[in-house]
């Protein structure tokens, strides 16, 4: 049986946006950055430096932006994960909070590129942390809640564990586009939980 997309929760339509914007201007941006160009050695933010990628920057920084914008209806409809528990209702309503000020972030790292180093460095450290901060508020709020599905929770803590990594140990270009990627990987998965349980 078909799925009312008219009844789809708003985490599964924006959180779909996410997914495609990133990737779509991720990969434009890719696509007309001069070689050689390499996970290995350059970070996802040159994609967005003018100097590096005349042609091609203006792409991942729109993609941030719109990435960061989709982030929040896709964390304000975490909502839908509300139970009748003080606790757990509080727990989803700091990763709604906490997610939503990550969207924020990406939205100022699109908009101060590589091109401004400095505020660049701030917003990106803010992103990563806070990121970070949702993915263990995220695990431990949806993981008590009897319709997620568990696997999944723990996921995403593997993937926070990652961030962790990422944040204050081994700073990586490579770690960092692990890093993004299974994160994007989460919100994937939080959306099929979401289109499985909660759309008749």
């Amino acid at each position: 049986m078909k799925k009312n997309f008219l009844k789809w929760p708003i985490s599964v339509i924006s959180g779909i946006l996410v997914i495609v914007f990133y990737c779509i201007f991720t990969f434009i941006s890719l696509a007309l950055f001069p070689p050689p160009y390499s996970p290995l050695d350059n970070w996802l933010s040159d994609l967005g430096n003018s100097t590096y990628s005349p042609n091609g920057a203006i792409f991942y920084n729109i993609g941030c932006i719109l990435t960061g914008s989709a982030l929040f209806p896709f964390y304000i409809g975490l909502y839908k994960w509300y139970t009748e528990k003080i606790w757990h209702k509080i727990l989803v309503t700091l990763t709604q909070i906490v997610g939503v000020a990550s969207g924020f972030a990406l939205i100022m790292i699109g908009i101060f590129s590589e091109d401004f180093p400095q505020p660049h460095i701030f917003w990106s450290e803010v992103f990563f942390e806070l990121n970070l901060l949702v993915l263990i508020l995220a695990g431990i709020s949806l993981l008590f809640h009897p319709d997620f599905i568990k696997i999944i929770a723990i996921y995403g803590f593997v993937v926070a564990v990652i961030n962790l990594t990422f944040i204050f140990l081994v700073e990586t270009p490579l770690l960092e586009w692990f890093t993004v990627f299974t994160a994007l990987g989460y919100a994937g998965l939080i959306i099929y939980n979401m289109y499985l349980k909660m759309i008749p």
